[in-house]
C-alpha cells in the first residue's frame, strides 16, 4: 500500500468488527499541496481509512482466503469534520452482509467524539488465480503472505502501545 492509512488495529473481532486508528502527521507528503495554508486530510484518505480497516476484518473473518479486495462501491458517505495534523481518527467498521463475492459493512471515522466521515461500503473479494492463467496463484500466496505480515504489524503496534 503506498498510502498505509491506518497506525494500529485496537480491536478486531472477525466477522463483526474492527476499531483502528490513524494519526495525521504533518510531514505528510499530501499536506503540501492540500490547502497549505489549512492542511487537512483529504475526503479520499479518509475513505481510504475506511477502505483499510474494512479490508482487514474481511481478511481476519475468511483468514485471508482472498488476497484481492476492492473497494466496489460506497454509499451514504458524509464528509462531516475535518482531520487536521495532530488529530486522530478512529476508525469502527462494523459488518453487515456477505456473500461469495462482496461484503457490506458500515463504517465510521471518528475525531474525538466528533464524526469526520461515516458510510456504507460494498468490498469485493477476488483473487488473481481465479481467471485463466494459473501462474496467478502464486502472486496470491505472496499477496496473502504480505498481508498477514502487515496485520501483526498493525496488531502489534497497538500491544506496544499498551506497555508504555
Amino acid at each position: 500500500m503506498r498510502y498505509r492509512q491506518l497506525d494500529k488495529i485496537i480491536e478486531l473481532v472477525p466477522g463483526e468488527r474492527i476499531v483502528a486508528a490513524r494519526e495525521l502527521h504533518q510531514d505528510e507528503d499530501y499536506l503540501r499541496d492540500h490547502f497549505p495554508l489549512f492542511p487537512v486530510m483529504p475526503g479520499v484518505m479518509m475513505l481510504e481509512a475506511l477502505f483499510q480497516a474494512s479490508m482487514w476484518l474481511i481478511h481476519a473473518t475468511d483468514n485471508f482466503e482472498h488476497s484481492m479486495l476492492t473497494l466496489d462501491e460506497v454509499r451514504n458517505v458524509k464528509f462531516a469534520d475535518f482531520m487536521q495534523p495532530g488529530q486522530v481518527l478512529t476508525v469502527t467498521v462494523e459488518w453487515d452482509k456477505a456473500d461469495e463475492k462482496t461484503v457490506k459493512v458500515k463504517a465510521t471515522g471518528m475525531r474525538g467524539d466528533v464524526v469526520a466521515v461515516s458510510g456504507r461500503l460494498i468490498i469485493g473479494k477476488r483473487n488473481l488465480g481465479d481467471g485463466t492463467d494459473p501462474q496467478m496463484l502464486a502472486s496470491d500466496e505472496f499477496a496473502r503472505a504480505d498481508m498477514r505480515r502487515e496485520i501483526e504489524q498493525l496488531i502489534a503496534k497497538h500491544s506496544i502501545d499498551q506497555l508504555q
